[in-house]
Parts: structure tokens; C-alpha cells; sequence
């Protein structure tokens, strides 16, 4: 019986792990294209031509914006640590283990809120035709297939 719970602790922590991959891919479309298309922060700051006044204002969200997402960060890393203790005691899906999966989801959710509200500050800052340009940016790393 003991081999059945292990089994199970592992088939949890593998599928956790699989889901935390999966955001971390999804995550990093925002950087970088399949197929050599550039990154959001590359077309904000080298294929907008912003002015000095834009790029001062997008430093201070993206600077804001890094500081949260280091936090969320923190957090995601302190859950999975309470997840690894958790599994280590509890040798099955029991409570402790259950509150440490709804912490790193609560703090995944939160990165991505936040991710998605300086998505849209930097858009703020922009003129309408550079807005199109960014809207593009952002669709097509949502929607592009990573590989």
C-alpha cells in the first residue's frame, strides 16, 4: 500500500511540474518568437522609435513591473519548497499538499494578472499607430505556436 501512495506522491509532483512548465514556456512567448520574431521588449524599445518622454515612463512600469514579478516569484519557489516538505511527510495528496498547490497557483495567477496589467500600462504610453504595432507583438506571442 505504501508503493501505491509513493506512486501517486510522484505522479503529482511530475504533473505539477508539467504544469509549471507549461506557464514558463507560455511566459517566455512574451520574450522571444518562434522563428526569429522579436521579443515585446525588443519592438518597444527598438522598433517603436518612442521619445525620450516614453521611454522614461515604460522604464518606471517595466522597472515596477520587476519588482512585483520578483516577489511572485519568491513566492511560486517558497510554495514549491512547501510542496516538496508536504509530499516528503504527507506520502499522499492530503492537506498539506493540497494548500501548497493552491499557493503556487494563487501566486502563478498573480504573475500572470501582473503581467498582463504592464502589458497594458506600456500600451498606455504609446501612440495609436505604435499601439498597433505592439497589439501585433503581443497577439502573436500569445497565439504562436512554441515548439
Amino acid at each position: 500500500m505504501k508503493l501505491a501512495w509513493r506512486g501517486l506522491a510522484i505522479t503529482a509532483l511530475v504533473t505539477f511540474a508539467a504544469g509549471v512548465g507549461g506557464v514558463w514556456v507560455g511566459m517566455a512567448g512574451m520574450h522571444a518568437f518562434h522563428h526569429g520574431r522579436p521579443g515585446l521588449h525588443e519592438v518597444v524599445h527598438q522598433r517603436l522609435d518612442l521619445t525620450e518622454e516614453q521611454t522614461t515612463r515604460i522604464e518606471a512600469i517595466e522597472a515596477e513591473f520587476a519588482t512585483r514579478r520578483h516577489a511572485l516569484e519568491i513566492e511560486m519557489q517558497a510554495a514549491n519548497a512547501e510542496l516538496a516538505a508536504a509530499i516528503r511527510e504527507e506520502h499522499g495528496y492530503g492537506p498539506r499538499v493540497t494548500a501548497a498547490i493552491e499557493r503556487f497557483h494563487h501566486a502563478m495567477g498573480e504573475l500572470q494578472s501582473e503581467t498582463i496589467r504592464h502589458v497594458f500600462a506600456m500600451r498606455d504610453v504609446l501612440t495609436p499607430e505604435q499601439q498597433a504595432i505592439f497589439d501585433t507583438t503581443v497577439v502573436d506571442a500569445l497565439t504562436t505556436e512554441q515548439q
